[in-house]
């Protein structure tokens, strides 16, 4: 899998682009990726506690973040043997 995903959930994110993260949720291979923003985004449009949406939103960006080096890792390794 392909970091691009992972760095556009961030930036869809990061500008508040919610129809943007919706059609990513729908079109990404990462069912746990889809998974993370179908609850973000079900706690901001319907949740009345403030810290449930954090919450969430947090989930997310952990999950963003370990997908990043967990891809990264493997692009790694391949180029590595790849060399050998």
């Amino acid at each position: 899998m392909t970091n691009t995903d992972y760095d556009r959930a961030l930036y869809y994110t990061h500008r508040s682009q919610w129809d943007n993260l919706l059609i990513l949720m729908v079109r990404t291979e990462d069912q746990f990726l889809a998974k993370k923003i179908e609850h973000f985004l079900h706690a901001y449009n319907f949740e009345k506690d403030y810290s449930v949406i954090e919450k969430r939103l947090y989930s997310l960006l952990r999950y963003i973040d370990h997908a990043n080096d967990a891809a990264g890792e493997d692009f790694l390794e391949t180029a590595v043997n790849g060399m050998i």
